[in-house]
């Protein structure tokens, strides 16, 4: 049975590992990896060098599997700061823990003691497969299915898109239909369906392909692509939950306090920090207009940043809902405070090598990502029916 320990969102996370204490050369690295990867739209693979080194990759696993048992808080403080200087690996990242949190949370006893320790030390490097082309961004009606063989293993076909760190990644969370709907009496949570079932596939597995042709606007260093599932047999030891329970369990990944808006907090300050950068530069601050602009720009991204830190305090009345609203208020904000910051910067904000337009295309995307900006509306909304 999975174990799941009791959460006091008062209690003080423990004392992170000595070597988290200082990240600023591994944080310059990645900085440099962010502009050689958006010009050539090729995975960041120096970039995932950075995180299984620094060892932020371990954060989300208990410490007694070699992590540093951060809580949801920390988690969203590290997200950001990765974000400001390399958004694509921010959201590797975020992915990593998202998955490692649902082992944490799912896992049987074995699948701590095997799968835990390799997140941990950043020997292994963790990706959702969930979205796929048809399902909607509330990933029902999905055509990857998972069938059942006589010995007890089970056998995945089907196709992913949108999948981060696809082909980096040495262990997939994938989202398969095991039954349908009507299998089961559970009421809809408004993202995911009855009937499907979370899998736990290597990168060695036979059948699994991963694809990253796809040439993404933003984040184009987080290989971001298809994964195809071909005759790929799992054994029944690598399912993740109960069986056809995986729609309750995406309901539950809210309640956690991760929010990809911790992404979004990281890009507006990143875009924050040029425009402030540019107009001391330029002896532009002695003008009060100027000053008072990024005054409210400021507003704006400190605005985010504590809804998305009451997000992983998960002390609102209702942190699920807490959760959602951080991600949608941080991201719509992030796309403004970039727009605003570039048209500040006037000429210089129009040179395509500045930064702040890649901050703005990577931030574009984090409105798109599950769930997207209007399933959260539409998530948020259901409540008001109920």
């Amino acid at each position: 049975m999975p174990v799941t320990a009791p959460v006091n969102p008062a209690a003080a996370p423990e004392a992170l590992p000595a070597d988290l204490a200082d990240l600023t050369d591994g944080l310059a690295e990645l900085a440099r990896c962010a502009e050689e990867a958006d010009r050539t739209g090729e995975p960041d693979l120096a970039a995932v060098a950075v995180l299984r080194r620094t060892g932020l990759l371990g954060l989300a696993v208990p410490r007694r599997f070699g992590g540093a048992g951060a809580d949801a808080v920390e988690l969203n403080r590290r997200v950001a700061q990765v974000a400001e200087v390399n958004a694509s690996a921010s959201i590797m990242l975020f992915q990593h823990y998202a998955v490692t949190s649902r082992i944490v949370e799912q896992g049987t006893d074995a699948q701590h003691r095997e799968l835990l320790p390799k997140l941990a030390s950043g020997e292994w490097l963790a990706a959702s497969a969930w979205s796929e082309s048809g399902a909607g961004a509330n990933k029902k009606n999905l055509s990857t299915t998972a069938r059942r063989l006589p010995g007890g293993d089970w056998l995945l076909d089907g196709a992913k898109s949108f999948t981060t760190s696809a082909g980096i990644a040495d262990l997939y969370l994938v989202l398969a239909q095991t039954g349908t709907p009507e299998d089961s009496a559970a009421p809809d949570t408004g993202y995911g369906a009855a009937g499907q079932t979370f899998y736990l596939v290597r990168s060695g597995t036979p059948g699994l392909r991963p694809d990253t042709s796809m040439r993404l606007t933003g984040m184009r260093g987080s290989a971001t692509g298809f994964v195809s599932l071909h005759d790929c047999r799992v054994p029944d030891t690598d399912r993740l939950g109960p069986l056809g329970a995986a729609a309750s369990i995406i309901a539950r990944v809210r309640e956690s306090g991760a929010t990809l808006g911790a992404v979004a907090v990281g890009l507006a300050q990143a875009a924050l920090d040029a425009v402030t950068d540019q107009a001391a530069r330029r002896g532009l601050l002695a003008q009060q207009s100027v000053r008072h602009r990024l005054v409210d720009l400021t507003t704006r991204v400190e605005a985010a940043r504590a809804v998305v830190e009451r997000a992983g305090r998960r002390d609102a009345p209702d942190p699920g809902m807490a959760t959602l609203h951080s991600k949608l208020f941080a991201s719509v904000c992030a796309e403004e405070v970039c727009a605003e910051a570039a048209r500040m910067l006037g000429s210089a904000g129009y040179v395509e090598t500045h930064p702040v337009n890649r901050h703005g295309r990577d931030a574009r995307a984090v409105a798109l990502m599950g769930p997207t900006n209007d399933l959260c509306r539409e998530l948020v909304s259901m409540s008001w029916n109920s």
